[in-house]
């Protein structure tokens, strides 16, 4: 992948993440670049599970975001998944390594104690990435141009873009 222009998006449990998804794609084919979706897990995500048993229901979550946004991985755009055990935001900084990717991350919920706790994932990115970042809020999965989304939103089940 040395050389070729990139596009990596942070896989997350919102609704903005979907968004992000979405977005993402669109990006890389406009920009006819590699897309690299990141899933980040990490032990305390569920401390009585084994390790091997977490990085599977961060695979399989990639696996589902995909499905929920696109009924499977688009075609027409190379994807280099990544799942990487690391806080989220520190995993999307570490994979945007090159001043000419591109980092798109999901605004977040709004409101959210976790976003206090863990300083907020997109807050996280635009302060500690080396390339451009672009915060995509729920709210563009009603204005995207594809106008396919409404499925994809009523899929989600109590604000979740998957279920783990």
């Amino acid at each position: 992948m040395a050389g070729q222009v990139r596009v990596i998006v942070g896989v997350g449990s919102s609704l903005s993440a979907l968004a992000a998804v979405r977005r993402a794609v669109r990006e890389a084919e406009q920009r006819d670049a590699v897309l690299v979706p990141v899933a980040a897990w990490q032990p305390e995500d569920d401390p009585l599970r084994p390790l091997s048993e977490l990085e599977h229901a961060a695979r399989r979550r990639l696996d589902t975001v995909f499905e929920q946004a696109f009924g499977g991985y688009p075609r027409g755009v190379l994807l280099h998944p990544e799942v990487v055990r690391a806080e989220p935001g520190q995993a999307l900084v570490a994979a945007a390594d090159r001043s000419s990717d591109l980092l798109v991350v999901g605004a977040g919920r709004p409101g959210r104690v976790s976003g206090l706790r863990h300083g907020g994932v997109a807050r996280y990115c635009r302060g500690h990435a080396g390339c451009p970042v672009l915060v995509v809020p729920a709210t563009d999965l009603l204005d995207d141009p594809a106008g396919d989304l409404a499925p994809a939103a009523a899929r989600c089940r109590t604000g979740l873009a998957y279920q783990v």
